[in-house]
Parts: C-alpha cells; sequence; structure tokens
C-alpha cells in the first residue's frame, strides 16, 4: 500500500448534511483520513494510492456534497 495525501480547497464550509455523508466516504476502502481545516477551507484526504487517485477522491467528496474547488500543490 502506498498512501497519498490530497488537500482540496472549498468554497462553502459543509453544514450538517454533508458531514453526515462525509461519514459514508470514510467507509469507502482506501480512505484511511479526511480532515479539514477551517481557516485556510481547505479538506486534507489520506488514501491508498493503489486503489484511488486525485481525481477519483475529488469526485466521492463531490458526491458528498463539498464544493471541491481546486487540489492545491504542496510547497
Amino acid at each position: 500500500m502506498t498512501y497519498l495525501e490530497a488537500t482540496f480547497r472549498y468554497h462553502t464550509a459543509p453544514g450538517e448534511v454533508e458531514m453526515r455523508a462525509i461519514d459514508s466516504v470514510r467507509e469507502v476502502y482506501g480512505i484511511q483520513r479526511i480532515r479539514f481545516n477551517e481557516k485556510d477551507k481547505a479538506v486534507s484526504v489520506l488514501f491508498d494510492a493503489s486503489r484511488l487517485n486525485g481525481d477519483s477522491v475529488s469526485r466521492l467528496l463531490r458526491q458528498a456534497g463539498i464544493d471541491v474547488q481546486e487540489r492545491l500543490i504542496p510547497a
């Protein structure tokens, strides 16, 4: 297993409905951790790169109702 962390900026802060939907994303095989940084309006996802890629992770977040805008490149 190779773990990668992808960070995405979002526009609108997730509400109660979106946070409940995130619980289903956490159950997807290959997702290890999801962390929100409200100050930076960013969500970071640690995932198994042998099972998922950045595009599939952003798609899962969008399906959960997270307003993903862009993927941030680490400095």
